[in-house]
C-alpha cells in the first residue's frame, strides 16, 4: 500500500490512523495568534521561536465493535509570560503529550467526553492539526505564572516604588489640605 501524504492544516485523522502514519514538525510560535497573545507585552515572540509537533495515528481494534481512532500529540514552546508577583517577564516551557480519541459525531463525544478520563472529539473530515496543537498549549499554561524568586525585590507595603534619585509625586489632595489649613488660621 502506497503511503499517502498529510497535511497537518487539512488533516485526514482517519486516514492517518488507518496508516499508523506520523508527522512532525514545527510552526512559528507567531502563526498561533491565541497562544502568542498570551506573551508579556515585552516579550512578545521572536521569528525564530517555535512550536514543535509531533503526532502520530492509530487504530485499535475491538472484539465486537468497530475499530477506535487514536491520535497521539506531543507539543513544545517556550514562552515569555507575566509574572503575577513582579508583573515582569518569566520564561514558560510549554510541553503537551495527549492521546486523543475520535469517534463519529459531536453528541456522541460529548457524552463519552463526560464519562471517560480519555479525551473524546468528533471525527470530521479534516482536522486543523495547528489550531489543536494550539488550544492544547493553552491548556498547557501555568495558572499563575511566576519566577521562583523574582529577579527584583518587591517593595514592601507603603514602599515607593520609584526609579533612583526620582521624588515622589505630591498627594493628589495636598493642595485641599493646604486650603484648609490656611482657611483654619482665619
Amino acid at each position: 500500500m502506497k503511503s499517502r501524504e498529510f497535511d497537518p492544516l487539512r488533516l485526514d485523522v482517519a486516514a492517518l490512523a488507518e496508516q499508523g502514519a506520523s508527522l512532525d514538525g514545527s510552526w512559528p510560535l507567531a502563526s498561533l495568534p491565541r497562544l502568542a497573545a498570551s506573551a508579556h507585552a515585552d516579550s512578545l515572540p521572536k521569528a525564530d521561536d517555535a512550536v514543535t509537533w509531533s503526532v502520530r495515528g492509530e487504530r485499535r481494534a475491538r472484539v465486537g465493535a468497530p475499530a477506535e481512532i487514536w491520535l497521539h500529540l506531543q507539543g513544545r514552546a517556550c514562552l515569555e509570560l507575566e509574572c503575577q508577583r513582579c508583573l515582569g517577564p518569566v520564561v514558560a516551557a510549554l510541553e503537551i503529550d495527549r492521546a486523543l480519541r475520535f469517534v463519529p459525531g459531536e453528541d456522541q463525544a460529548a457524552a463519552l467526553d463526560a464519562d471517560s478520563d480519555d479525551d473524546v472529539l468528533a471525527l470530521n473530515r479534516w482536522l486543523d492539526l495547528r489550531e489543536l496543537v494550539e488550544d492544547e498549549l493553552l491548556l498547557a499554561l501555568p495558572l499563575v505564572p511566576r519566577h521562583e524568586a523574582c529577579p527584583q525585590p518587591l517593595p514592601l507595603p507603603g514602599e515607593s516604588v520609584l526609579p533612583d534619585g526620582q521624588a515622589e509625586p505630591p498627594h493628589p489632595f495636598a493642595v485641599l489640605q493646604a486650603l484648609k489649613e490656611s482657611g483654619d488660621k482665619h
